[in-house]
């Protein structure tokens, strides 16, 4: 590539290599820092050479295999911009229902606070964060990586004025938070490892690129699940929500579980799929 072309030759030309021009376009926006109309507008704009560059070297980071968030080292989730690198999963379409459901009922109470368990990026906990109020709220962002934590923290700065209410917590679930906030929590979510180390479904470069400690949990995939939930009743207010992402063939034995540990009202709802993926459920009054 020459760094005397366009952009819009070089979207072109991304998009003919890659065979796929959506992602041609999000490495092209990438590579010279605009978004949406902002890159359409300078589309017959000449590139620089450091431009080209950067563009160059993300492509071949993708055709050699590394995920598109990976090489572009960013990623969109609902209202938010993430930093996104191998210390933390990639972010996925049906986690933002998950988000979503959170922030409808953390928005239902005032003043509130709420956690994301097991943040990774940042993603939920942030978006909790920049769509609720900024008065009277308080998100609680943890996770047992310290390097995660970091990623978090980093995505945190690009909240403005919604970043004063972000804490984090570093440690294993529960034992994250600080022992004197037992039981005044409104909503709980998580997008917790629900895999199973032996499953046959998950895609190879999921296996190859992202973290371990974030897909997988034992057995059955349901170890860090029965942690969050044995724990919820006590963490939560009475009548307060937890919301966990789950996978979808897990619904019945979630549900048996939040029955054992005496969280009600417990509902599995889909995800853009139509899959159930969902879990919502409460502490009792």
């Amino acid at each position: 590539m020459s760094e005397h072309l366009t952009w819009r030759q070089l979207w072109a030309d991304t998009a003919k290599v890659l065979d796929d021009r959506p992602a041609a376009r999000w490495l092209c926006e990438t590579a010279c820092g605009l978004d949406g109309d902002e890159f359409t507008g300078a589309l017959d704009e000449p590139a620089t050479e450091r431009m080209v560059k950067h563009l160059d070297e993300m492509v071949g980071r993708y055709r050699a295999g590394e995920p598109l968030a990976y090489a572009m080292g960013r990623w969109t989730f609902r209202r938010v911009e993430l930093m996104i690198d191998r210390r933390v999963l990639i972010p996925r379409p049906e986690t933002e229902l998950v988000a979503e459901a959170a922030i409808e009922l953390a928005r239902s109470v005032s003043p509130r606070r709420v956690a994301d368990l097991g943040t990774g990026s940042g993603a939920i906990g942030l978006s909790l964060a920049a769509e609720l109020p900024i008065d009277n709220t308080e998100v609680w962002l943890t996770d047992a990586s310290t390097d995660a934590l970091d990623v978090a923290r980093a995505n945190a700065a690009g909240l403005g004025r919604a970043a004063a209410n972000v804490r984090f917590g570093q440690g294993s679930w529960w034992s994250a938070l600080p022992s004197e906030l037992r039981g005044t929590f409104d909503v709980v979510v998580s997008n917790p490892p629900y895999i199973a180390v032996d499953d046959t479904e998950v895609d190879e470069s999921v296996r190859e690129w992202e973290p371990a400690s974030a897909l997988f949990a034992g057995g059955d995939g349901l170890d860090d699940i029965r942690a969050i939930m044995t724990g919820a009743r006590e963490w939560l207010k009475p009548g307060g929500w937890l919301v966990l992402e789950i996978g979808y063939r897990q619904g019945d034995a979630v549900l048996a579980l939040a029955s054992e540990c005496g969280v009600v009202n417990a509902e599995v709802r889909n995800d853009l799929a139509h899959r159930p993926r969902i879990v919502v459920a409460r502490s009792p009054e």
